[in-house]
């Protein structure tokens, strides 16, 4: 599993809803090409489209809050942001990116260093992240049950992987 990542940042502040990742107009279908294509778009239209595959999100506290729509993390993940990074999260967010398979830490006073467009780099598995200016912040490390579900792509592909092991 990648433990490293360097990308470029999205910056987002405090309190941002499942409704800010996507839409509720959004959720009669399954298809996460379309959570992907309008994540964001009522904060930014051109949001997803600016986008790269490896970049990342640091935002402020409560990201995720609102809703426990599944869909929000999956149009993340479908981009291709790489990890997100944010002071704290909803609980019901974070289990779900985590199940998905999605890396989300969190890392108090990052979001006041960066800025959209800056690149930083990510040791999960050292609990680091150094910014521009080439200050490392420390972070607790995800423990190894939840680093052993992001490895294996999610909890699902975890429990079934398990399964099949035990059925030799």
């Amino acid at each position: 599993m990648q433990t490293r990542f360097q990308g470029r940042v999205w910056t987002f502040g405090d309190d941002i809803s499942t409704d800010h990742i996507i839409a509720g107009k959004y959720l009669g279908t399954t298809d996460p090409k379309v959570f992907a294509d309008h994540a964001f778009e009522a904060v930014d239209p051109t949001w997803a489209k600016n986008v790269r595959p490896g970049d990342l999100i640091v935002a402020g506290t409560n990201f995720g809050c609102g809703s426990s729509r599944e869909q929000a993390p999956v149009a993340l993940k479908t981009l291709g942001i790489s990890a997100i990074l944010a002071t704290s999260f909803a609980r019901i967010f974070f289990r779900n990116a985590i199940n998905l398979g999605f890396p989300v830490i969190e890392c108090a006073g990052l979001r006041d260093l960066v800025k959209s467009g800056d690149e930083i780099d990510l040791d999960l598995a050292g609990g680091e992240v150094r910014v521009p200016s080439g200050v490392m912040l420390k972070f607790t490390p995800l423990p190894p049950n939840v680093l052993e579900i992001l490895e294996a792509g999610g909890l699902v592909p975890k429990l079934k992987k398990e399964l099949a092991s035990r059925a030799r």
